[in-house]
């Protein structure tokens, strides 16, 4: 793969439409087209790991997705600087790959349903162990496998690229470049592997995009690609985001204590090679008493080293990546005290923070809600003459509307496309009004 042809100012549902001359550039031009998108502000009220709100204003999808993009533009841009100086690519595109990232990051969790992953886990069950059983036999078994491991990062590729009904072609139309850099796995469902990058609806999409791009092939049978490397860095301004951020939420909530949170942020540091470090620590904590302020802080030393840290493991990797022979993550690649602080803090988060009551019962919630949704909208869009489905179906959006002889799959998704873009509180809203919960 090369840079010149990976950084592509095409977009989706455009191609034959002659590029226009703006003040902005084409990928700022992708960042500003999200950040004023309908879908992206709903990302407000949709829970990233905790109750929304609450006395304690924690990260939901909007902010975590804002911080990403923050983190993952100052990754790109110290990559940028790099390839600058290394001769690689169009120097005018190469400095806009802050841009794309940014972009990307701000796109990357689009396509998550309300009430986090227990969403996409009620939805694969409705269809593999509910009343959507029966719609097996009536579709492909990719198809099938698409719906029954329902999965997040496919419906942002959706999401970015579908034509939806009134709505114009393209989706977003979003840079070729801005899309490939949230494709975090670039095959499809159907081949065994427990995440996937795209639905068979939007298979033609993604190969196009690919081999416009120049993607390695790394397996023609099973139509495996190699990661667009901006991928990379996305996914790790995301782990970085997700796990640091995660643990100073669960402070502020007195999940963790403040000794417990000062250890796994200091464990980053070695306090003997990096004594200077450490003496900045104390000398702000001298100064600063109020310890949400302290973790503040140190949350953004941890970052900044870790982005240090992402910078060099892609930059000495970077032509095994560019030959799509760089497995796992950059995060997964860390060594010494930032790999057993980071392995420490996940095990924490799984452990104390994820299995905390607050955060099981807004997903035991959410399973039954969506499974409510699903199983009410599903039968209204397939029994369209139902008295009872005559009362549901004008709650569907325009865009989201079945015809009679709309193919069941597409029936299917469009409830999916419907459900999966409500907020929380849309969703638990939706729910009491057609299970007659409240009446007087």
């Amino acid at each position: 793969m090369n840079w010149n042809q990976l950084l592509s100012t095409i977009r989706t549902g455009q191609e034959n439409i002659k590029e226009i001359k703006h003040d902005r550039t084409q990928f700022q031009r992708d960042y500003d087209r999200l950040i004023f998108s309908s879908p992206f502000r709903r990302l407000q009220d949709k829970t990233q790991v905790f109750p929304l709100p609450g006395s304690v204003f924690v990260h939901n999808r909007l902010t975590h997705s804002l911080e990403v993009a923050s983190v993952g533009r100052s990754l790109a841009n110290n990559i940028s600087n790099k390839l600058i100086e290394g001769g690689f690519g169009d120097a005018d595109l190469v400095s806009e790959i802050g841009s794309v990232v940014a972009a990307a990051c701000l796109a990357h969790d689009l396509g998550n349903p309300p009430f986090g992953h227990s969403g996409e886990e009620a939805i694969g069950h409705y269809f593999s162990n509910g009343d959507g059983q029966q719609f097996k036999s009536q579709l492909t078994p990719s198809q099938w496998t698409d719906i029954t491991r329902f999965e997040g990062n496919a419906n942002a590729l959706r999401m970015l690229t579908h034509a939806f009904k009134g709505r114009r072609k393209g989706g977003f139309a979003m840079t070729y470049t801005t899309i490939a850099s949230i494709l975090k796995y670039p095959y499809e469902s159907g081949i065994g592997k427990k995440k996937f990058g795209y639905f068979q609806s939007e298979k033609e999409t993604f190969e196009h995009i690919a081999t416009n791009l120049g993607l390695k092939l790394l397996d023609a049978e099973t139509g495996t690609y190699a990661r667009h490397p901006l991928v990379y860095l996305v996914e790790a301004a995301d782990d970085i985001c997700y796990q640091v951020m995660d643990i100073e939420d669960a402070h502020k909530l007195k999940i963790l204590s403040y000794e417990e949170t000062l250890d796994l942020l200091t464990a980053f540091f070695d306090k003997e090679k990096e004594a200077k470090e450490f003496e900045k620590i104390e000398s702000v904590f001298k100064e600063v008493s109020d310890k949400n302020e302290r973790m503040a802080f140190l949350r953004a030393k941890v970052i900044g080293k870790l982005v240090n840290h992402c910078t060099d493991i892609f930059w000495n990797n970077h032509e095994a990546i560019l030959n799509g022979q760089f497995s796992k993550g950059l995060i997964d690649h860390l060594s010494g005290h930032e790999l057993e602080a980071m392995e420490t803090c996940k095990q924490t988060a799984f452990k104390r923070i994820y299995k905390h009551p607050s955060v099981v019962e807004i997903e035991i919630a959410g399973y039954r809600i969506l499974g409510t949704l699903l199983e009410e909208f599903i039968k209204a869009v397939t029994n369209p003459d139902d008295f009872y489905s005559k009362m549901l179906l004008p709650f569907i959006p325009e865009q989201f509307a079945s015809d009679s002889d709309t193919p069941l799959i597409d029936k299917i998704q469009s409830v999916l496309d419907f459900i999966s873009g409500m907020t929380d509180v849309y969703a638990l809203d939706l729910y009491k009004k057609i299970s007659g919960i409240g009446l007087q």
